[in-house]
């Protein structure tokens, strides 16, 4: 930050602060982010600094992953965190740049110039009125800003996992079941008590997909081992596919469902279309 002065930068301060805790710019404002904030705060980090919480400017006194000047660290964490004296950690690093350039934002509408401002303290938006060293910096900083956009969000993959697949093993008399109702036209069934039907998959949710009706039973459903339900298929009318039972995880991984068949006196049938995995 070597074009910074002091006076212009602690001016600018005392406005935004006054603005700030003045309320003159909405809370429920400024407690948002702007699009794209966390790219452009990685960007300025690592032009700044390379990312490094405890650089130091040995000219300016200039210190941390954002390069903040001693004073202007006094005057903003008294601001963001309530303290002025608060110690420049890592953390009290990402809170106060995070809150600052989320009012520059909403200050200056662009990051294009927030990035000179942080450079320069200069709010101009007068592309041909900046040094040719800062038009530098911030061609710096926003080519990293837009080499790190975000990857469109993936669509989950779903997998169908038939009644019929080897990947299913059934213990305790299993057998199949035709209606053009099911998934392929089979489901596989049993009465007996303690009969069962496992699958080992990799996702981060799993679906068991099958029939309910008057005559259906109850199971047990284990994932990895533990018991998390009891299901009970018995409706007041057929419904050749219903959701029987459904699991997520926060992320994918290497999971076990297991069904046990109760037995259910008078009722006894548990049946299974398909799972259904998404990964």
């Amino acid at each position: 930050m070597p074009q910074r002065t002091r006076r212009t930068r602690t001016l600018l301060v005392a406005f935004l602060a006054t603005i700030l805790l003045s309320g003159a710019l909405p809370i429920g404002v400024l407690a948002h982010d702007p699009p794209g904030q966390r790219r452009f705060m990685n960007a300025l980090g690592y032009v700044e600094s390379g990312g490094r919480y405890d650089a130091r400017n040995p000219d300016s006194g200039a210190y941390g992953k954002y390069q903040i000047m001693p004073a202007n660290w006094r005057a903003w964490a008294k601001v963001y965190l309530g303290d002025a004296n608060a110690r420049p950690t890592p953390r009290n690093q990402e809170r106060v740049a995070r809150a600052k350039i989320r009012a520059l934002h909403h200050w200056l509408h662009s990051w294009v110039v927030v990035a000179h401002w942080w450079l320069t303290g200069s709010s101009t938006r007068d592309v041909d009125a900046w040094s040719e060293s800062s038009r530098r910096y911030v061609r710096k900083v926003m080519t990293i800003y837009r080499q790190t956009a975000p990857p469109k969000p993936s669509r989950p993959r779903r997998r169908s996992i038939g009644d019929a697949n080897a990947g299913i093993v059934y213990r305790g008399g299993w057998q199949a079941a035709r209606h053009t109702a099911y998934s392929g036209d089979t489901v596989r069934y049993a009465a007996r008590p303690g009969a069962s039907a496992g699958l080992t998959f990799v996702g981060r949710s799993i679906t068991w997909i099958g029939p309910k009706g008057p005559t259906r039973g109850r199971a047990r459903v284990y994932l990895d081992g533990r018991l998390v339900r009891t299901v009970d298929l018995r409706a007041a009318g057929f419904q050749g596919r219903a959701i029987v039972f459904g699991h997520a995880w926060r992320r994918p991984g290497r999971h076990t469902i297991r069904i046990v068949v109760l037995g259910t006196p008078g009722r006894p049938m548990v049946a299974i279309d398909e799972f259904v995995v998404r990964s």
